[in-house]
C-alpha cells in the first residue's frame, strides 16, 4: 500500500462470513482499506479477493496470532482507524445455567469477550494515531440485562461482559478520541443466526453506522440500527 494513501484502514474481525463479510464488504464501499480477519485464511482469502479488500490470519482466542495480526497490519498500513470486533462462537440454544459445561463457557468467553479485548489491546497503539478511531463491538440483544432470561447461558454472559468492557473502554478511551460502542445487529439470517432472521446487509448497516459515526458521535453506547438499546 502506498505511504499517501489516507482511506481510513478497518480490521474487521470473523469476518470471512455471515455479519462480518457484508461489514467488510460495506466498509470496503465506502472506501475504507478493510483487512478481513479469518481463522482460516484460505477462506479469508477467498472472500478478500470477492471484495477487494486485505485478508489475514486471526484467530482472536490465540495471542501470537492476534500479535501476528497487529504486526502485519502495523506493517502495510501504519495505523487503523477503526476496529470492528465480530468474531464470536456458540449461540448455546441447546443449553442452561443450571446444567452448563462450564468449559464449554470458557471457550465462548474467550473468544467473545477475551478476543475482542485481546485485539482492541493489540491494535490500540494503530488506533492512537488515526485522527477519527473507533471500535465496535458486536453484541447482542441477548446480552442485555434489562431482558435476559434463561437460556443461552455461555452466548449470553459474554455478550454482557462484551458490553460491560465497551462501556470501560469508551470511558478510558475518551480523552483520545475513540468512540467505543456495542451494535446488536438483530437476529440476522446466518450460520450462527439461523434461517429466518432479517437480511444480513440490514444487520451489518447499523455495525457500519457505528464505525463511521463523526467526531463527537455517541461513545460508551449500546445500539441497534443506530438507536439505544437498554442494557
Amino acid at each position: 500500500m502506498s505511504a499517501q494513501d489516507d482511506r481510513p484502514v478497518a480490521v474487521v474481525t470473523g469476518a470471512n462470513r455471515g455479519i462480518g463479510r457484508e461489514v467488510a464488504r460495506q466498509l470496503a464501499a465506502r472506501g475504507h482499506r478493510v483487512v478481513v480477519g479469518s481463522r482460516d485464511l484460505d477462506r479469508g482469502r477467498r472472500v478478500a479477493a470477492e471484495l477487494g479488500v486485505t485478508a489475514c490470519r486471526l484467530d482472536v482466542a490465540d495471542d501470537a496470532s492476534v500479535a501476528a495480526m497487529a504486526e502485519e497490519v502495523t506493517s502495510a498500513f501504519g495505523r487503523v482507524d477503526v476496529l470492528v470486533n465480530n468474531a464470536a462462537i456458540d449461540y448455546d440454544t441447546d443449553a442452561r445455567a443450571v446444567t452448563a459445561d462450564l468449559a464449554r463457557v470458557h471457550a465462548a468467553f474467550e473468544t467473545n469477550l477475551f478476543g475482542a479485548w485481546r485485539t482492541a489491546l493489540a491494535l490500540l497503539p494503530l488506533l492512537r494515531r488515526s485522527p477519527h478511531p473507533r471500535i465496535v463491538n458486536v453484541s447482542s440483544e441477548g446480552g442485555s440485562l434489562a431482558s435476559m432470561g434463561g437460556g443461552t447461558p455461555a452466548y449470553s454472559t459474554s455478550k454482557a461482559a462484551l458490553n460491560a468492557l465497551t462501556r470501560v473502554l469508551a470511558a478510558e478511551l475518551r480523552g483520545q478520541r475513540v468512540l467505543v460502542n456495542a451494535v446488536c445487529p438483530g437476529w440476522v439470517a446466518t450460520d450462527m443466526g439461523g434461517p429466518g432472521g432479517r437480511p444480513v446487509r440490514e444487520g451489518a448497516a447499523g455495525v457500519v453506522w457505528a464505525a463511521t459515526l463523526p467526531d463527537g458521535g455517541p461513545t460508551g453506547g449500546f445500539f441497534r440500527d443506530g438507536h439505544p438499546l437498554p442494557w
